[in-house]
């Protein structure tokens, strides 16, 4: 049995929730005010769980055959045959549903009403690839919906604090996914395969990476200004700018060893952390 969750597990990442899940809760404390009630925190968590299980089966549905064809991929659940698809295709629909279903427990309809949106762009990213060099940001947009859907959970309305967060989620994410692309530039052209890297080159990529997340750091100084957040936050917003420095310094348009490291590493703790110094700045 503990193989079989381990299996689950490997298959839909679940390490990489770390990348959403801080930012919802980000969310969930300036909408709260402060510590989240359970009645919002438990479900929120669990959208967040079952939106992403869902999107990373469908993901691996969508990608099987590229996925067994691609070297760096071929490995993985489905390709490899430690799952079958039909398993990946049932645990699509049966969290699709939990996702919607898990909804309906905010006092606020508003979720609910957008849940098929929200869960519709999530899915509909594993094909952007096929048709749009702009994929990045269509993965950005996916965990974008984290802070602002969790503001909507809460409140009840859009507002233009969940704005900003999305909006710094969204440069962050497409900044760092163009740095996970470079890895497949030769595979993504043979295959008619869109991303900034395959269409532009490696080097021309890290530097709109670059770019993205410099846009990002702006954006999160921005933030203050709308919520209530002081020292503690700029503190850690500035530590932020430093660790994502320190990404693009490591990886190189003819050195790609280290994009991993980049990639998952130091992007977790720039989520983590600056979840944990909005949470500090707020109680404090």
């Amino acid at each position: 049995m503990f193989k079989k969750i381990g299996i689950f597990l490997e298959m839909i990442k679940f390490e990489h929730t770390l990348f959403a899940m801080p930012f919802a809760i980000i969310s969930m404390f300036l909408a709260s005010g402060g510590w989240p009630s359970l009645k919002n925190f438990v479900p929120i968590v669990l959208c967040m769980v079952f939106a992403r299980t869902a999107a990373m089966s469908f993901n691996r549905l969508a990608d099987f055959k590229l996925d067994a064809e691609n070297p760096r991929t071929k490995t993985r659940t489905l390709p490899a045959g430690k799952l079958k698809r039909q398993t990946a295709i049932a645990l699509t629909i049966i969290f699709s549903l939990f996702f919607i279903t898990t909804t309906l427990f905010f006092e606020k309809k508003l979720a609910f009403y957008l849940s098929p949106l929200a869960l519709a762009i999530v899915l509909t990213y594993s094909f952007s690839k096929r048709f749009t060099t702009w994929t990045h940001f269509w993965l950005g947009m996916c965990l974008a919906i984290a802070p602002i859907g969790t503001w909507i959970a809460i409140r009840g309305e859009i507002a233009i604090v969940p704005l900003i967060i999305g909006l710094a989620v969204c440069l962050w994410t497409a900044g760092f996914d163009i740095i996970y692309a470079t890895q497949d530039v030769q595979f993504d052209r043979k295959k008619g395969l869109y991303s900034i890297p395959a269409k532009w080159g490696i080097s021309p990529g890290l530097k709109i990476s670059t770019a993205l997340h410099l846009l990002m750091i702006a954006v999160l100084f921005l933030l203050p200004g709308f919520a209530n957040l002081g020292l503690i936050y700029i503190v850690g917003a500035s530590l932020v700018a430093v660790l994502l420095v320190y990404e693009h310094s490591i990886v190189k348009p003819d050195s790609l060893s280290k994009v991993n490291v980049a990639f998952f590493t130091v992007n977790g703790f720039v989520s983590l952390g600056l979840m944990g110094v909005v949470i500090l700045d707020i109680l404090i």
